[in-house]
């Protein structure tokens, strides 16, 4: 792969294929599939919004290219992010999991994924329609120039982050949650000039 050609002026980075992206992807192709396919793409199906809650809590504190990487990995030990199937997990798993060099191994975070499963599981509603209910009603301007322009938390992620705390989740922080209304589409900060930014 050519080196990517950044866009000083918007932080775009356009690859070999002559596509300028938001500036984040840089050159790796994984971050280029992710952002292509899947970042920012409306996502409403519970399991996979459970994986989303659970892999940004696994991010907090590392680059999220270290959990994509390991995705694959973190499905397979968590039973494809199964609800019922992580719910039921034991202490003897987390003692497990502790040993398994190929997943990020803090004992707070995998205690988390399966308390935040029993949760989910007993939730009495869907998880996908309790998160949506905090996308904003308006759109935010797009951002223009990097992603400087882009806040950390918003009034949105902090009111879902206090309601799903108060659920009982953990590992749901503003910020967190904030990357995951990103990730899941329910806010779009794709930068003017993405291939995936709409002209407006």
């Amino acid at each position: 792969m050519s080196d990517a050609i950044t866009d000083q002026r918007t932080f775009l980075v356009r690859g070999d294929d002559d596509v300028s992206r938001c500036g984040w992807v840089g050159t790796d192709p994984e971050y280029r599939r992710y952002h292509d396919e899947e970042w920012g793409r409306p996502l409403r199906d519970d399991e996979r919004l459970f994986e989303k809650v659970c892999l940004e809590g696994f991010q907090a504190g590392l680059s999220w290219i270290t959990i994509l990487r390991r995705r694959p990995v973190f499905r397979d030990v968590f039973h494809g992010f199964d609800v019922a199937r992580v719910a039921e997990m034991t202490p003897d798993d987390v003692e497990r999991l502790l040993g398994d060099a190929r997943i990020i191994r803090h004992r707070g975070k995998i205690e988390a994924t399966i308390s935040n499963a029993r949760v989910t599981r007993d939730l009495g509603e869907s998880l996908g329609d309790l998160i949506w209910s905090f996308a904003p009603e308006t759109p935010r301007a797009r951002p223009v120039r990097s992603f400087a322009d882009v806040p950390a938390i918003t009034e949105q992620s902090t009111a879902l982050s206090r309601e799903l705390r108060r659920r009982g989740y953990k590992f749901v922080g503003p910020t967190t949650m904030y990357a995951l209304m990103q990730s899941a589409g329910l806010v779009d900060d794709h930068l003017v000039g993405c291939h995936l930014a709409p002209d407006e």
